[in-house]
């Protein structure tokens, strides 16, 4: 048996308990986790803004050792470190033949073969990886091996903090060098998205939350911080030349924000939602302004990564230097503290916590 902290129902606390991870099935990799990232998704999850059935492990941005590997698996083997990707594409739907791997259709985050409470409960994997344990299964595809230069600690937070932000930046919204981007929300995603842009080449770089980020924010490359309020498009605008910003990167998937991020962006500019709310969260534009701005509007699932593109593009700029996933860390701890970086990331503090199982 190995430790894991365990989500029974929905809108309650997780609890530190153990569970039994069997041996990796057809398909399968076993992963002593090394640590993991707690993402806002994750806090979703367990308090019921998305559909998450229980009993369930969520923590699904992490890194680890592969412990050993099923029949047919030949991507990875026993000792590999590798990168836990919670969206492998099939590669054989529609959707990953027209080269959108992101919305692949087969993308099984339900499978509940990967553990079992001591009694015999089937536990479900949050999104698929189950990564606030010791160990977890997961599909060959959801174990990405990474040269073992790269510290697992800072591997962790590139499988959805990094890679969602740099997505965001280079396969939705395509930011050229010299365009002006301001990112509402700065956790985890909202940082590297700064990151990201910095990486780009884009300028002025203007950061935005309802919290005094301001030094934080400038460390991860913006040039600007701007208190995120119902003053925020105005004072953006100002930075701007008056126009707004031609890319708007929204990281906190909030009525407010997305609505901040659209008063921020210019006529004829890109407005990116990255932040992922609830289902009865309601955004309202009138018809003459989605006309008169002639602004584009866009989702970004998981950045619109490819991972066999983006992961080699992203452990390239962090042997680089390019790109410092350690300073997104802002917080660490084990499996018991996982209540109280939820509770931190409800105060908007800090950037991303993380767990060290």
């Amino acid at each position: 048996m190995v430790r894991a902290a365990v989500l029974a129902e929905q809108g309650t606390q997780l609890e530190v308990t153990d569970i039994v991870v069997g041996e990796p099935g057809p398909g399968r990799v076993k992963v002593r986790v090394a640590a993991a990232g707690v993402c806002h998704s994750d806090l979703s999850l367990a308090n019921g803004t998305l559909r998450q059935p229980v009993p369930a492990v969520l923590g699904h941005e992490g890194a680890g050792t592969v412990v050993a590997v099923g029949e047919g698996v030949t991507s990875v083997a026993p000792g590999d470190h590798v990168l836990l990707n919670w969206s492998p594409p099939c590669r054989e739907c529609w959707f990953c033949e027209i080269g959108e791997p992101h919305l692949c259709e087969r993308a099984d985050w339900s499978d509940t073969s990967h553990a079992t409470l001591p009694d015999g409960a089937e536990l479900y994997p949050g999104l698929g990886a189950g990564a606030f344990a010791e160990e977890t299964i997961v599909p060959a595809g959801g174990a990405i091996k990474i040269p073992s230069d790269i510290p697992l600690a800072e591997a962790a937070v590139l499988g959805c903090a990094v890679l969602t932000g740099a997505g965001a930046v280079f396969n939705t919204a395509r930011v050229r060098p010299g365009q002006s981007v301001a990112v509402v929300g700065l956790g985890g995603v909202g940082l590297s998205v700064l990151q990201a842009a910095r990486i780009a080449g884009a300028g002025p770089i203007v950061a935005l939350d309802v919290q005094d980020k301001a030094e934080l924010a400038m460390a991860h490359g913006a040039t600007d911080f701007v208190r995120s309020d119902e003053k925020a498009g105005k004072a953006v605008r100002a930075l701007t030349g008056g126009r707004g910003a031609d890319v708007v990167i929204e990281c906190v998937g909030h009525p407010a924000a997305i609505r901040t991020a659209w008063s921020a962006s210019r006529r004829g500019g890109h407005v990116v939602v990255v932040g992922v709310g609830s289902a009865k969260a309601k955004v309202e534009f009138s018809a003459l302004e989605l006309y008169w701005f002639g602004r584009t509007l866009s989702g970004c699932v998981y950045g619109e990564i490819d991972p066999d593109v983006d992961v080699p593009r992203v452990l390239d700029w962090v042997r680089t230097g390019q790109l410092d996933a350690s300073s997104l860390i802002t917080a660490r701890t084990d499996l018991s503290g996982i209540e109280n970086a939820f509770a931190e990331m409800r105060a908007g503090r800090g950037g991303r916590t993380l767990v060290i199982p």
